[in-house]
């Protein structure tokens, strides 16, 4: 069992990891700053990139840090191994996808939203266990997944006042839903198909995201070269590049291994805590810091009907282990 101050100080890492990327995402996207802004698809890459490097290190730390080993574990786990690797194709296709619409969603929706309308990725994920891992899921679960739907509909739900102002110039925010939308299909697919890969063998967590980020370099690359290949050639991949960029690619990069590390101390109703108060936060922030949203009565509803189905949720199902993409 691990210790409070393990619970807690994984509640902390959740809260701060969750929180932090979507608003220093959305400020970043929305920051009107001298020159041209970065490019979406660049910032992929180079969370991409940064990903590799990190499970290299990882891996090269879990073997007593020995290039001779590091190097056989490599050649044998990727190179000869290409069927297994190969599989990882599909995930790493659909999180690449992924990663890009979190930069289009965060251009056209406040982190509040976002953040509330980004849950439906815990129906998704249910769906997609039941259908491709052959999970059951309970009454109570089942219900919180009708709470979540109402929930997240009326978060997205128009308002007087905000029908009233003109159009924000960050961008439509039909876009930015349907950007979401995808997302959280995408994220449901993916991780159970690599919880089901990683089930069925016994690779590093750390090498399957090797993997994983292999494939994603090459989609991203591709990616980027095929929507921004024209400004990319004009003025480089790094251009609009700032320190809050870099925090932006940092936290997309490393945040996902930070969680893969703390996760095994989290049981379901601590990460429901995270999600709750990650979404109270970036309403607060978007409210008071970012000045990007005004919140609704109808809002706080739905938000408070997402919050209780993430409790419902978790409370009914037992603890396991849900491998994410790193």
């Amino acid at each position: 069992m691990a210790s409070p101050r393990l619970k807690y100080l994984s509640l902390g890492v959740l809260v701060f990891q969750t929180t932090s990327l979507v608003l220093t995402m959305r400020y970043s996207r929305t920051l009107q700053a001298e020159g041209p802004r970065y490019l979406a698809s660049s910032a992929v890459v180079v969370a991409e990139v940064m990903k590799i490097l990190t499970c290299v290190l990882l891996v090269f730390k879990e073997h007593s840090y020995s290039m001779r080993a590091l190097n056989s574990v490599l050649r044998q786990e990727i190179i000869h191994k290409p069927v297994e690797t190969l599989k990882l194709a599909i995930p790493s296709g659909i999180y690449t996808l992924q990663n890009n619409l979190l930069y289009v969603a965060l251009s056209n929706l406040d982190a509040a939203t976002y953040q509330v309308t980004y849950q439906l990725k815990i129906l998704t994920t249910a769906l997609f266990s039941v259908s491709m891992l052959g999970r059951r899921l309970g009454v109570y679960q089942w219900l919180s997944l009708l709470i979540l739907m109402a929930g997240v509909a009326l978060v997205q739900w128009p308002s007087d006042s905000a029908s009233e102002k003109e159009a924000p110039s960050a961008g439509s925010q039909f876009v930015g839903l349907a950007a979401v939308l995808v997302a959280c299909f995408s994220s449901g697919f993916a991780g159970v198909y690599f919880e089901k890969i990683l089930k069925e063998s016994k690779q590093s967590v750390w090498v399957r995201n090797i993997q994983l980020g292999m494939f994603g370099l090459v989609f991203g690359l591709f990616g980027m070269m095929a929507y921004d290949g024209e400004r990319v050639r004009e003025s480089g991949m790094f251009q609009g590049y700032n320190t809050v960029t870099w925090t932006v690619v940092a936290l997309q990069a490393l945040g996902g291994l930070v969680i893969a590390a703390v996760i095994k101390y989290a049981d379901n109703i601590l990460k429901g805590f995270a999600t709750s108060l990650s979404i109270i936060l970036s309403t607060l922030i978007s409210y008071f810091l970012l000045q990007d949203f005004d919140p609704t009565s109808v809002f706080f509803l739905g938000a408070v009907l997402v919050i209780a189905a993430t409790f419902l949720y978790g409370y009914e199902g037992k603890p396991s282990p849900n491998p994410s993409r790193a």
